[in-house]
This record gives structure tokens, C-alpha cells and sequence, in this order.
């Protein structure tokens, strides 16, 4: 889907056709949108296909009079499990003498904000300040999945010293994976902006160099925030282990004392079972009353074995 998208009087619009200064959101494009991008609006072929491929890494690139960034943005998503789990996809930005479009699988949260306004006096036409307008609200997003891999975490944790469930365990992972993804495109991110940085591939302003800076703190920010939040999982999982170990091995512990109690009467009473004479005191009431009496003795030794 492409739509064309301009600002008036600090709005973003919505147009049916371009016009010079405007934003190009393309959003999963079919082959003949890729044609129309490559064709009509002459976009380099190999920029297209690289936003579009979900594999592609953060970079920055130039050819003739385009430019193109590829920034990975975070995504969340709910399974059919109900586990929440968070992930990156790349999104390309190409800059062109006209126009500056952006270029996704899917629309992610990034481009819902821009369109209804959620991001602040975003001026397509200002190709350079929109680009890092962007940049720095994917920056804060990842800084505020990040929180919310930390409250999960944490309410998980609280639930799983009452109970070990495996969905709770499952979640857990699912935040440990994505703290990985997260961590991996944070840093491709971090040299792209650097790159951003040094002036040489996209054009800077002297009113730019202070949101450029903003973006470079948030994504340094992210990065040691999800470098914190790693280790902090990490030891918690291993943690959880050493729980879950020691929490099977007190209901093993619990089965051999009823298989050992268990086993009392079963031996007392093939005793006593045996078709002879000679057995003592044969008598059914004394029978079950030796059983009784052997079993509270060796349960309360087992017991107090057990608390030593």
C-alpha cells in the first residue's frame, strides 16, 4: 500500500497524489507497487528490495542522488500461547531530491504515531530533521519496550516463587530472545547513526546537530539498558533452575516417603498372609495395629530425618 502524506500547518495530511516535499509510506508492497517505486518514481532497485527484505541489517548507503537508511524498529506480538514476545524489523528510508519515502513489510508502531500525529511538528519536507524525527521516536520506542520487558520479568518473577508454570517459564525465554534481537539491532542501529553523525552521507543542518545528538543518547541509552536487563535475566533463569531443581527433588522426596510407608503394611500383612501356624500372635487386630504403630515410627524418623 502506498499513500502520500504531507504537513500543513504542523498536520499531517493524507493526498491522492505526490507532491514535491511530501512523505511516500509504502506499507507491504506487492509486485506492482515495487515496479511503480522503481519505475515512475525512479528509486534504485537494489534500495527497494533491501527494504523489503526482513533479513536486511541496519546500514546507510548512497547511490547517485539517493540515499538510502535502513534502521531496525522493535515490534511486539502475543502468540496463541498469550506469551508476549518482542522482536525487530528493518525499515528502509530513502531520500530523494522530491520526496522521502519509507518502506516496510508491515506497518509498525513507528509509522501509526507519524501518521495520526504522534510525533511532534513532523515536516516531510524537512527531509533531514523528519529522517531523525524518526529515528529518535524508534530510539524511545525501544527504550519503552524495554521497560516493559522489565515489568514482565518482574511479575513473573513474583508468580513463580508461588507456582512453576510453564507458561510463565515459556515468557521468560520469549524475553530473554528478544532482549538478544533487541541488543543486536541497537548496535547495527548505533553505527548507522554514527555514521549519520560524521556528515558524510546525509546533508546536516546546524538546527539538526542537537536532535542528532538526542537520537545517539537514547540509542546508547537502549543499548546499556538491554545489556543491564540481559544479565539481570539471565541470572534470574538461572536462578529459576536451581529452583525448580531443588522443588523437584522435595516431591521426589515426598514419593519415597509414602512408597517407604506404603510398603510397611504390604509386608506385615504377606506375614501374616502365609498359611502357617507358627506365625505370633495371629491375630488380625494386632496385624493392623503393628502396621499403624511401624508406619508412625518410620514416618516420624524419615520426618526428622529430613529437617537435619
Amino acid at each position: 500500500m502506498i499513500t502520500f502524506i504531507t504537513s500543513e500547518n504542523g498536520t499531517l495530511r493524507e493526498l491522492e497524489a505526490p507532491v514535491s516535499g511530501c512523505w511516500v509510506s509504502v506499507v507491504d508492497p506487492n509486485p506492482e507497487e515495487v515496479r511503480e517505486l522503481i519505475e515512475v518514481y525512479g528509486l534504485d532497485s537494489g534500495f527497494v528490495r533491501s527494504s523489503i527484505d526482513e533479513e536486511e541489517s541496519s546500514r546507510i548507503e548512497r547511490e547517485d542522488d539517493q540515499t538510502l537508511v535502513i534502521i531496525d524498529t522493535p515490534v511486539s506480538s502475543i502468540d496463541d500461547e498469550k506469551t508476549k514476545s518482542f522482536y525487530t524489523m528493518p525499515m528502509g528510508i530513502i531520500i530523494t531530491e522530491e520526496y522521502v519515502f519509507t518502506i516496510s513489510i508491515k506497518e509498525t508502531q513507528i509509522i501509526k504515531e507519524a501518521m495520526r500525529g504522534g510525533i511532534r511538528n513532523l515536516r516531510p519536507a524537512f527531509k533531514t530533521r523528519f529522517v531523525l524525527q524518526l529515528l529518535l521516536r524508534i530510539a524511545a520506542l525501544f527504550l519503552n519496550y524495554l521497560k516493559q520487558i522489565d515489568k514482565i520479568s518482574s511479575a513473573a518473577e513474583q508468580e513463580l516463587h508461588d507456582a512453576m508454570k510453564n507458561e510463565l517459564l515459556m515468557q521468560l525465554l520469549a524475553l530473554e530472545k528478544s532482549l538478544v534481537y533487541f541488543s543486536t539491532s541497537l548496535k547495527a542501529n548505533e553505527a548507522t547513526i554514527e555514521k549519520i553523525f560524521r556528515g558524510r552521507v546525509i546533508k546536516l543542518y546546524d538546527e539538526d546537530q542537537d536532535l542528532l545528538e538526542d537520537v545517539l543518547i537514547e540509542m546508547k541509552q537502549a543499548i546499556e539498558m538491554a545489556s543491564i536487563y540481559t544479565g539481570i535475566l539471565s541470572s534470574m533463569m538461572d536462578g529459576f533452575s536451581s529452583v525448580i531443581s531443588n522443588n523437584l527433588n522435595i516431591v521426589m522426596w515426598r514419593l519415597t516417603i509414602v512408597t517407604i510407608l506404603m510398603e510397611i503394611p504390604n509386608i506385615i500383612f504377606a506375614f501374616y498372609g502365609i498359611n502357617c501356624p507358627d506365625v505370633p500372635m495371629n491375630y488380625t487386630w494386632f496385624a493392623i495395629s503393628l502396621a499403624i504403630g511401624l508406619m508412625a515410627i518410620a514416618a516420624f524418623i524419615l520426618l526428622k530425618w529430613k529437617k537435619k
